[in-house]
């Protein structure tokens, strides 16, 4: 018997379906063109002129993330419109916290099988995170992989590149005892945490797609609420040299990466009695039993950038955050002390009563 001659099809690799949907993004990528980069797809790399885009002595700064088990529960629910911004967003939002302008992105989607349909939403979605960043979608690359995911799974990294100049990084070298730290809201659990999110929905034998009487809406809605992207209210006050430090509150929480941006001798001291606690997130708390001081390590309990300035800067700052469509609220201070973070309530989240806890850098 003759052995038919093997394709690469055959192998569950289709290279026209690649092809195809490369043509049908291409719109998408060209929707995020910005001053150096005509963000066109097809070539070995993608070009970006620093020049153009107004840098006379810059430094470029680099980051790469993941949206991590939150693509699990897009996957079961089939919601695939937020997860690109989340990938720009958990990138983007590194980037300004150092100063930098974010000015290109890249993308790397991997699947068993590639779906077409899912595909085109996951990087319209993309698209969407970088309009909202300022960045250019500028590359990428989707690998089929049969035999590494099972089913309908596909995975994501997302790459960002921006820049600064020399004398505007931000380092929170400056910071001193008696800053102010203001709280951006968050749009909820953002990328991180979800491992312990979907531990709770299986404990609770949850139903995603129910609405949640505490929500008003469906679990799936809640958990999957798209990143917030600050880059575009921030980088004005931040160029303007009116924000000391930055810290994006990702895993860790609010208790592991403000220590992230202060110098030695400094520690930040939050008042969580200072915002409500948004509802997910008391959701969350009470399916999971979980301590404040551990929602405090684990998730953004809303808040999702901490942005230390002067006292003298306070006012002004919050008020053309606010005026950029941010809220904003005063959630703590720098004093003298071992470099860290404690994070307390007199009265605390959900009926766990008053709480604190320290992390020490």
């Amino acid at each position: 018997m003759t052995q038919k001659p093997l394709t690469y099809a055959d192998a569950g690799v289709s290279i026209a379906a690649g092809n195809a949907l490369v043509k049908a993004i291409g719109p998408l990528a060209r929707s995020t063109a910005r001053p150096g980069a005509d963000a066109e797809l097809g070539g070995f790399g993608g070009f970006f002129d620093l020049k153009a885009a107004g840098y006379h002595d810059p430094l470029l700064v680099a980051a790469n993330d993941g949206v991590g088990t939150k693509l699990k529960l897009a996957i079961e629910t089939g919601r695939h419109d937020g997860v690109g911004i989340d990938l720009v967003a958990m990138c983007a939002n590194d980037l300004i916290v150092q100063g930098a302008e974010p000015l290109f992105f890249l993308d790397y989607y991997a699947t068993g099988k590639l779906d077409k349909e899912i595909a085109a939403a996951v990087v319209k979605s993309i698209a969407e995170g970088c309009r909202r960043a300022g960045c250019a979608l500028i590359g990428g690359e989707t690998a089929e992989m049969p035999g590494m995911y099972a089913g309908g799974d596909y995975d994501l990294a997302g790459f960002c590149v921006g820049a600064v100049n020399r004398d505007k990084v931000l380092t929170g070298s400056s910071i001193s005892p008696g800053d102010l730290i203001l709280g951006l809201a968050s749009s909820g659990v953002h990328s991180n945490g979800f491992s312990l999110v979907r531990r709770v929905i299986a404990d609770q034998r949850w139903e995603p797609e129910a609405t949640s009487p505490k929500l008003g809406k469906p679990l799936a809605d809640a958990l999957l609420e798209p990143t917030r992207i600050y880059v575009r209210a921030l980088l004005p006050v931040v160029q303007r040299g009116m924000v000391k430090g930055l810290a994006h509150i990702t895993g860790g929480g609010l208790l592991e990466n403000i220590p992230r941006v202060l110098p030695e001798n400094c520690h930040a001291f939050v008042d969580a009695g200072r915002w409500d606690l948004p509802a997910i997130f008391g959701v969350l708390q009470e399916g999971g039993r979980i301590a404040p001081e551990e929602m405090a390590r684990t998730f953004n309990c809303g808040i999702g950038m901490a942005v230390i300035v002067a006292t003298a800067d306070a006012d002004a700052v919050a008020n053309a955050l606010e005026d950029a469509g941010e809220r904003v609220f005063e959630i703590g201070r720098v004093e003298k002390g071992r470099r860290g973070c404690t994070v307390s309530a007199s009265t605390g989240w959900g009926s766990l009563g008053g709480w604190s806890a320290t992390h020490h850098a």
